[in-house]
């Protein structure tokens, strides 16, 4: 085939002859690989388009550059793909040097891990297929294992009830074939309320039944920055509000986000090229125990499987080892009660995945995900298809430059799921437009979700002389909404236990709650100085005054019924919460 006006840069990229091409008229391209995964997406006429000031091109040059790419013959690519030897299990090896290790006891909802010592020779991670199949009062539950290097082969299972379990292994080579054992469930200890799931169609709540409410932030690199400055973010995690944290298994590179991982996730290396078949069991051993401090805070991890901002290939692997990564790291990670999977962060930037790929990657997380963990893609510029069956919640980025939790009633009605507005903009002072808001705005954005029924999440990008930014690196938090953040989960936390659902009031005045029992109405940047309210005659209300930003409730005296006035500051960001007397 030739190159057209229809081919992505992506795809021209990868045809040394055509890159010239590019490199010799656009060479900012090349000067710059680590913003090249957006215009990747994009054709040359696009790009041409949207890069008409900076490229300065005179009339005719856009179709000089399709003429000499036109000239170019791209050969079609051999699809790699990652096959097992089928001729691994004939091997005949010492078979007593199989060992096991089965914990005797687990924690309702903790992770039990089946520790198995076997063969290493050829390549075990495509070679070697195991599961096991875990047996409770007649019930079954699947779970697949994986080789985590050096001989060490490992199954892991989430118990969900207590008692007496007994499992059994499947496996491709016989020695690791038909093992047995038992063990004995207890109770989940403290803390422990298993994993979150949706409730009430809007909303979420932990397995024992404890009401759930996502107070999220961003930290998409933070495994990758060392263990000085890992330490510095957990210590600041848990010195904060949140109790979800958006974040990526593959590095990222970006603005602000250049350095080069600790780790890398596959044998090789970025000039001699990557082994797709062999992962690199120190990167996943790195990032579970990164999980682990975060369980430990008690904060859900919405794990990010793919992303565009690459510049190793991880972002366009053929479609054989995508496959192959998703199975690995859903085998890996799925017992651990406090994942979530993300498929993508910004899925419609990915040039070389189509709807395709996205609907095949939720089947294959869904499939093998024995404990139904919370899934969900989120999006750029163009909304994922929501209404997907396998598709729990929606996470949302903005689509609107000024627009955000605005919208949420509108979502809600539109996919029946609980909106989780994961990028609202970033409290900052970048040059970009979606890190520069100010921490008032975060703080009414998040105020603003929230009485519309959904939930807002956070994230910061402050300059730093050592490009030390949350949103990519983690290390300390500098803005001043976390705490207001805080405050808002408190009040959250102590409103009604199904969750803040919208309820029909005025027109100007957003408001959530239940009907005729508890009312939660917010001003956000208007700033009146009384508010006239007609509620339903025969219901008393105790009334308080909330200042968002002040976190100040102040507790009006005696009780309100029927129509009434309430006097206001006259400041911005107010909110008013009524609760019946019973």
């Amino acid at each position: 085939m030739v190159f057209n006006e229809n081919s992505k840069i992506g795809k021209i990229w990868r045809n040394e002859e055509a890159r010239a091409v590019l490199s010799k008229h656009m060479p900012a391209l090349a000067d710059n690989p680590y913003t090249l995964s957006l215009p990747k997406m994009l054709t040359v006429p696009q790009f041409a388009s949207f890069s008409k000031r900076s490229l300065g091109w005179p009339e005719g040059k856009l179709q000089e550059v399709m003429n000499e790419l036109a000239q170019i013959v791209d050969p079609p690519e051999q699809e790699p793909v990652i096959f097992a030897d089928d001729r691994y299990g004939e091997w005949q090896g010492e078979t007593d040097s199989v060992t096991m290790n089965a914990p005797a006891k687990a924690e309702k909802w903790g992770v039990y891990e089946i520790h198995l010592t076997g063969p290493r020779h050829g390549n075990p991670f495509a070679d070697v297929q195991l599961a096991a199949s875990f047996y409770k009062d007649g019930r079954s539950v699947q779970a697949t294992g994986f080789y985590d290097g050096e001989g060490i082969y490992k199954i892991r299972f989430m118990a969900d009830e207590e008692g007496a379990w007994t499992f059994k292994t499947r496996s491709s080579y016989a020695g690791l074939d038909g093992l047995e054992g038992q063990f004995a469930c207890k109770s989940a200890e403290a803390g422990n309320h298993g994993p979150v799931q949706v409730r009430h169609t809007y909303h979420f709540g932990y397995a024992d039944g404890t009401p759930y409410i996502p107070v999220g932030t961003t930290s998409y690199a933070w495994t990758h920055q060392g263990d000085e400055l890992e330490e510095q973010t957990l210590a600041s995690l848990a010195g904060s509000p949140f109790n979800k944290l958006r974040m990526c298994v593959f590095p990222k590179s970006y603005l602000y986000n250049m350095n080069e991982p600790v780790h890398y996730p596959y044998e090789g290396s970025l000039e001699q090229g990557w082994d797709y078949s062999r992962f690199n069991p120190a990167f996943f051993q790195h990032l579970e125990r990164r999980i682990e401090d975060l369980g430990r805070l008690g904060i859900e991890v919405d794990l990010i499987l793919f992303h565009p901002y690459d510049r190793w290939g991880f972002a366009e692997m053929s479609p054989s080892q995508d496959d192959f990564y998703l199975r690995y790291i859903v085998a890996r990670l799925s017992a651990y009660r406090h994942i979530w999977w993300s498929l993508a962060n910004e899925y419609d930037f990915m040039w070389a995945k189509g709807a395709e790929d996205w609907e095949r990657f939720g089947g294959i997380v869904t499939s093998m995900d024995p404990y139904g963990h919370l899934i969900s893609n989120h999006n750029g510029m163009v909304f994922y298809d929501f209404n997907k069956p396998w598709v729990t919640h929606c996470s949302i980025q903005r689509v609107d430059v000024y627009k955000t939790a605005e919208a949420t009633n509108e979502w809600r009605e539109r996919w029946k799921k609980p909106i989780v507005i994961d990028e609202c903009a970033y409290e900052g002072n970048i040059d970009q437009g979606w890190g520069n808001i100010s921490g008032e705005e975060m703080v009414r954005r998040f105020w603003e979700g929230a009485v519309r029924g959904g939930y807002v999440a956070h994230g910061e990008t402050y300059m730093d002389p050592d490009d030390i930014i949350w949103w990519a690196k983690g290390g300390k938090l500098h803005g001043s909404s976390p705490e207001r953040i805080a405050f808002l989960r408190g009040i959250m936390e102590a409103g009604p236990k199904g969750g803040l659902d919208p309820l029909r009031f005025e027109w100007d005045l957003p408001c959530a709650g239940v009907e005729d029992e508890y009312y939660l109405f917010y001003f956000g940047f208007n700033q009146p100085k009384f508010r006239e309210f007609q509620m339903k005659p025969g219901i008393e209300y105790q009334v308080e005054v909330i200042d968002t930003w002040n976190m100040t409730v102040e507790r009006l005296e005696g009780t309100y019924e029927g129509k009434f006035r309430i006097e206001l500051p006259g400041r911005q960001y107010m909110a008013v919460r009524m609760t019946a007397v019973e």
